[in-house]
């Protein structure tokens, strides 16, 4: 067998090279990722301890109202702003499409599956090709953000279809989410999340997305506010040709903790996967958790895959944990690799930089836009850039104000 890593990837994962900051963590024996349990039944998944694979990271107690087995809260908003392509329905659990597009891995994702009443369901008809983004806004109700709630989004792309699809969080809330998406063959969807609550906010969300034979899925998660946010893509294969690009970039200020769990099941011959994930750290407490699980089955022959981490932390106290993990049941693939690499803020580039003239505001945007940008323009949704760009904008101004403030203290 021989893994190779792809020419073609527009991140330069060449420097991907570890250094002290950057953490494996102590892996717990698990065996195969596919004989992790899943299930819609909350029996077989109990609340966890802490000590499991998929929690050790976590911060359980900050996440444990979203465990318990009945969410009757009504804590989020949730509104549609369609293409003229789209369709927008609500439908209540009994619906066939429902639970389509994988079952539940963990308690959370369980508990959200059995306790939402009703869901939104948003599709492209086939072969339509929508001309402008659909728009879901998932809001907090004021006075609310501490009533556990769960939602239930289904974004589904019918044969030969194609649409980006931008789910925006936004308010207070304290939501267990599930996200279904399904690409039929030979469709092409774009789903953005973007995470960018309030600083109480506490997030999980499971996305579990379906491809068809020859469908494309460009699925970004962007996650900046919250107190707690953690997200689960799960991506499987169901026909030969399928391609799934899986971005996101974070950015973590004191005290927050944003972890990103992502799994991808090649289980059928001849698909490919890309996956690039960036964040930043920043301030005592800041916590980010990336943990990338790729698994190539044996009859997945042809399979072509690569993901990537990177993480910049930009000041003490931060810690970011990085986890990529490939196991491969066949060798008559076309390439498969990881890489992840943490580090620290560069002051050599910075003092090279400020021996030009550039105050060392400037310069730290400089690095911090340089590190971003190159994935921030594959999204390829213009409003969600420009976002992007002003609130790292913002992130960095409450970082040279720390540092600053520091300073004069010092």
């Amino acid at each position: 067998m021989t893994t190779t890593t792809p020419t073609n990837l527009s991140t330069d994962h060449s420097r991907a090279t570890a250094d002290g900051a950057h953490s494996h963590g102590v892996v717990v024996p698990q065996g195969s990722r596919a004989e992790r349990v899943t299930s819609f039944d909350l029996a077989d998944i109990p609340v966890p301890t802490g000590r499991e694979e998929e929690w050790r990271f976590s911060p359980v107690a900050r996440l444990q109202p979203l465990f318990a087995e009945t969410i009757e809260g009504h804590g989020v908003q949730t509104t549609v702003v369609a293409a003229p392509e789209v369709t927008v329905e609500i439908v209540g659990r009994d619906d066939a499409r429902l639970g389509t597009s994988g079952r539940p891995g963990d308690r959370a994702a369980v508990v959200a599956w059995n306790t939402f009443a009703e869901a939104t369901v948003v599709t492209v008809p086939a072969e339509q090709v929508a001309t402008t983004a659909t728009s879901i806004r998932v809001e907090g109700i004021e006075g609310q953000g501490d009533v556990a709630t769960s939602n239930h989004l289904v974004i589904r792309a019918e044969r030969h279809a194609e649409a980006v699809v931008v789910i925006d969080h936004v308010g207070d809330a304290l939501l267990n989410q599930t996200v279904e998406i399904d690409v039929a063959d030979g469709a092409h969807l774009t789903v953005v999340s973007v995470q960018d609550w309030a600083a109480g906010a506490v997030h999980a969300s499971s996305h579990r997305a379906r491809l068809g034979r020859d469908a494309r899925l460009k699925h970004v998660v962007v996650t900046f506010g919250g107190d707690v946010v953690r997200i689960t893509p799960d991506a499987e294969f169901t026909g030969e040709g399928g391609e799934v690009e899986m971005i996101g970039l974070y950015f973590a200020d004191t005290d927050q903790h944003q972890e990103h769990r992502l799994f991808v099941d090649h289980a059928v011959p001849r698909c490919k996967s890309r996956v690039t994930y960036k964040g930043a750290l920043q301030g005592a407490g800041a916590h980010t958790v990336w943990v990338g699980d790729v698994l190539i089955q044996a009859g997945a022959e042809g399979t072509d895959t690569y993901e990537l981490n990177r993480n910049l932390v930009l000041t003490d106290g931060a810690r970011a944990d990085s986890v990529p993990n490939l196991e491969i049941e066949t060798g008559e693939i076309e390439g498969a690799g990881h890489a992840s690499t943490t580090g620290r803020f560069d002051d050599e580039q910075l003092f090279y930089l400020q021996a030009r003239g550039i105050t060392e505001a400037d310069a730290r945007r400089l690095v911090v836009r340089g590190f971003f940008a190159e994935l921030i323009h594959e999204i390829g949704v213009p409003e969600v850039e420009e976002r992007l760009l002003a609130s790292i904008e913002a992130e960095l101004e409450r970082s040279m104000t720390a540092i600053q403030g520091g300073t004069a203290s010092a």
